[in-house]
């Protein structure tokens, strides 16, 4: 019988967004100033760089141990625990008054960082399969609303009030969401997690085995191709706009990217507030991800083209439809390939993922912008969707109850 929701049902979503929500703004609050912050203390281009670097590297190694625990004492307790530590990273951050304090804020908020796939992991405790990319679309409402209002915010708070400002204002965002999963988030343990070693949580054996499942491992490789697009775009746009777009006479500057970001953050919030759950019911998870992959593919190789504006919003609009649709069906379909008792460390895996490609894809951009490599840089995306497009392909032939049959067998 199909699962219909009830208020009850519905009600440990609140937290949840406001969870997802607060770590989005943090990041859009904090990262758009974190080098000029870091600039203040005399750090040096390289240096600045570095800090995304080491925080993405410490999410590597805690993003799948995070959830291996959540699986073994529940998900409350270790949302709690990720979330105090990105408010103690916060307050590190604002109250620096050395560079090497910056780097302890980042390491501290980068061995913590598992809310987005704790809270991931808990809808999927929480709801059916059939509803689970309605309810993922809540964290993609999240992040458009993150990128529509963070920069913006950031500019106005750090003009007025100084570059600690929005900081702060990240570090309050924090300790509210504490407060809410405290109050409001039912639920210390949400089921019993097999029996282990005591050490296998340490041992990347542990998930490398999930790439060898078939139906699953084509989800997990598509979130790495959907993590290498988004990652280049993300860490190097700025640059290539300056470079190749220009406004009334002028290059590209923060106000025309900012415009750029809000206005993608704006379709973001359209489409996963009002347009995903209809296209989810009509064309079900495994289309939406195809097709998405199809618009990013689409949407990079034509802002690679040339320098109009007006083929660059277009192309973003494109662009913009492929990353909202793509994250919340394949996550959903990612659980959908899992036991109940692996949601958190499969989905502490995607986590990792992302930040290993946070940490090469800047690498990447930089040289490619250096080098003058502007369409090659446009269309490392393109090609990454590609990719993701080809896995669809071949991963659609595998139901995910294939999947979590095998892994009770297991």
């Amino acid at each position: 019988m199909p699962h219909t929701p009830d208020a009850r049902d519905r009600a440990p979503l609140l937290p949840i967004f406001l969870i997802v929500l607060v770590d989005v703004f943090g990041m859009t609050l904090v990262l758009p100033l974190l080098a000029i912050y870091a600039e203040t203390f005399a750090a040096t281009p390289l240096q600045a760089t570095l800090l995304v670097s080491v925080f993405a590297g410490c999410q590597l190694v805690s993003g799948p141990l995070i959830g291996y625990a959540s699986d073994r004492v529940g998900r409350k307790p270790m949302l709690l625990i990720s979330q105090a530590g990105t408010l103690l990273g916060f307050l590190v951050l604002a109250r620096a008054t050395a560079l090497w304090m910056i780097f302890v804020s980042r390491i501290i908020d980068g061995a913590t960082a598992g809310n987005i796939s704790l809270a991931q992991a808990y809808i999927a405790d929480k709801t059916a399969p059939e509803n689970r990319g309605r309810a993922f679309g809540l964290i993609g409402i999240a992040f458009g609303i993150g990128f529509f209002i963070g920069p913006s915010l950031t500019g106005v708070l750090s003009a007025r009030y100084g570059l600690r400002s929005p900081i702060y204002l990240a570090a309050v965002m924090s300790f509210s969401s504490i407060v809410c999963t405290a109050a409001l988030l039912r639920g210390g343990r949400a089921h019993a997690a097999p029996a282990r070693g005591r050490w296998e949580a340490l041992d990347w054996r542990t998930y490398a085995r999930y790439f060898t499942r078939p139906g699953l491992r084509e989800r997990l490789l598509q979130f790495l191709c959907f993590f290498i697009a988004f990652s280049t775009f993300i860490s190097g746009f700025a640059l290539f706009a300056e470079r190749r777009f220009a406004w009334n006479g002028h290059p590209f500057g923060p106000r025309e990217i900012g415009l750029l970001f809000g206005y993608i953050g704006l379709l973001g919030i359209v489409l996963q507030g009002g347009l995903l759950p209809r296209l989810i019911k009509v064309f079900g998870e495994p289309a939406l991800v195809a097709v998405g992959f199809s618009a990013v593919a689409v949407g990079h190789f034509l802002i690679g083209l040339g320098p109009s504006v007006v083929l660059l919003v277009v192309a973003s609009t494109v662009a913009s439809f492929g990353n909202g649709v793509i994250r919340p069906a394949l996550t959903s379909l990612v659980t959908q390939h899992a036991s109940r008792e692996e949601q958190g460390v499969v989905l502490g895996l995607t986590q990792s993922l992302m930040s290993m490609t946070s940490e090469a894809m800047p690498v990447l951009a930089g040289a490619l912008l250096e080098h003058g490599l502007l369409l090659v840089f446009a269309w490392v995306p393109a090609a990454a969707a590609l990719g993701g497009v080809a896995l669809a392909r071949s991963a659609g032939a595998r139901a995910p109850a294939e999947d979590v049959e095998v892994a009770a067998a297991t």
